[in-house]
């Protein structure tokens, strides 16, 4: 598997440096995250352009990040706001928050951007006069998928877009009984996007620099 992952990273360094290519403003972002100690389990660079074409397709004017993590996938979000626009992160940790409000400042984003601290699952229910949001990315702890998965689609309009980050979990999502809370939740909230009527979803694998994982997009339909 090794070799695997040495491959994957390889492809995902010349995809990304082919078709993303150099951003100083992104780089001193991961930079700033490592320093102070923060995981690397942020989008890559690929994942991260793909998050900002969804927001432009849709014509983002409000978006609802749940994990801010050091802001590198916030950072892709808010140049995909449409003018005017506004995203809101949602993030426990105030190191994390601090370090993403730097990032976010030093990319000149802080005007249409704002990290509120806290429990995603207490701030979720405040936020109905800050919507509709046109965009939700979802990636936080993995057992609460569902409740911010529903939380997420209350606050949604028709026509908006919901994705879920790390689905795949190297394989363990197929594992009904793994004992993995992450896994568990993950299935979860799969299995409610299947029975959901207002929603029509899909789920894609992915390998590459962070391994082998996946994202799942809904596309809220009513």
């Amino acid at each position: 598997m090794a070799a695997a992952d040495e491959l994957w990273t390889a492809v995902d360094d010349y995809l990304a440096g082919t078709l993303v290519g150099s951003d100083p403003d992104l780089e001193a972002a991961l930079r700033a995250s490592e320093a102070a100690g923060l995981p690397a389990i942020q989008v890559t660079p690929l994942q991260g352009k793909l998050l900002g074409f969804l927001a432009t397709l849709v014509g983002a004017r409000r978006i609802l990040e749940v994990g801010t993590l050091g802001g590198y996938s916030t950072i892709w979000l808010a140049r995909a706001l449409a003018p005017g626009g506004r995203l809101l992160s949602l993030e426990i940790e105030q190191k994390h928050a601090d370090v993403a409000r730097a990032n976010l400042e030093r990319a000149g984003l802080s005007d249409r951007v704002e990290v509120r601290l806290g429990r995603a699952l207490d701030l979720l229910p405040q936020l109905a006069a800050e919507g509709p949001f046109d965009l939700a990315f979802i990636d936080a702890d993995k057992p609460s998928n569902p409740d911010y998965f529903q939380w997420a689609l209350k606050l949604s309009r028709p026509g908006g877009v919901i994705v879920v980050d790390n689905v795949v979990r190297e394989g363990a999502v197929a594992d009904a009984g793994s004992r993995d809370a992450a896994v568990q939740g993950v299935r979860r909230v799969l299995e409610l996007m299947a029975s959901e009527p207002r929603v029509t979803s899909t789920a894609i694998q992915t390998v590459g620099a962070k391994g082998y994982d996946g994202f799942s997009v809904s596309l809220v339909t009513s």
